[in-house]
């Protein structure tokens, strides 16, 4: 990334030079939605850094785990932080584990950072720390587990397995190109786009436009002919047809 993109790219998520890197996952996630909108307007996600860091920067979309988390790490990559790809495994409500490559995260100098999993934390965790690190989104544990791999919890409950390998960008295509293709995948069977605001979160799945903050949630059923207002009004994703489930 050259150095002009990165200034865009800081202008975009509202930060600068001397941002943290706390300040810059903080701003990221708030400015950046997380969406699948492409697999339900049938375009294409392919891994490319300069074409994800477009999709973010010039186009103003958001994206999925591999799309959000390439594009960050090029970022910081660009303003001197060490960064490497680490593939993790997503537990399931029976506690099962999803396929390796399922996420994508960073591991930034010494931390965890991870702007592509919807709701995590909101800053950076120390991944040599077994304690319990407190963040505005709750307390979160990192565990090694047997196997050597680091279990990330929140709120005692584990989230998900990470490897501590050092990936590219190669070793996660396969699994895009699952989560966009499959009628499995979780990302074809739903369609959403969310953010994190200064009260909550917003979040608009289908046509329920939801919103929570400290005085509870509220859930609106939206008719088809304001969506495009609102994904423009609440995300500030300029959208030419509705995106459908398909």
């Amino acid at each position: 990334m050259d150095q002009q993109t990165a200034d865009d790219y800081l202008h975009r998520i509202g930060a600068t030079r001397a941002s943290t890197l706390a300040e810059l996952q903080e701003r990221h996630l708030a400015a950046v939605p997380f969406e699948n909108l492409s697999i339900h307007l049938g375009e294409p996600i392919v891994l490319d850094e300069d074409a994800l860091v477009d999709k973010i920067v010039r186009r103003r979309r958001g994206g999925f785990c591999y799309e959000v988390n390439i594009a960050f790490g090029a970022l910081l990559r660009a303003l001197g932080h060490e960064v490497d790809l680490l593939g993790a495994k997503v537990f399931g409500g029976d506690g099962g584990l999803s396929p390796l490559f399922d996420h994508m995260a960073l591991r930034v100098d010494e931390f965890l950072v991870d702007v592509g999993f919807g709701r995590f934390t909101r800053h950076p965790l120390r991944l040599a720390d077994r304690a319990e690190q407190h963040d505005p989104e709750g307390t979160f544990r990192i565990v090694e587990t047997a196997d050597g791999d680091l279990d990330v919890l929140t709120g005692g409950a584990p989230t998900y397995r990470l490897e501590r390998r050092p990936r590219t960008v190669r070793d996660f295509v396969p699994t895009c190109w699952y989560q966009q293709t499959s009628p499995d995948a979780h990302f074809t069977r739903n369609l959403v786009c969310t953010v994190r605001t200064d009260a909550g979160r917003i979040t608009l799945s289908g046509n329920d436009l939801i919103v929570t903050a400290a005085g509870g949630r509220t859930e609106t059923t939206l008719p088809d002919d304001e969506l495009l207002a609102a994904y423009r009004k609440h995300f500030g994703i300029e959208l030419d047809r509705v995106p459908r489930l398909r």
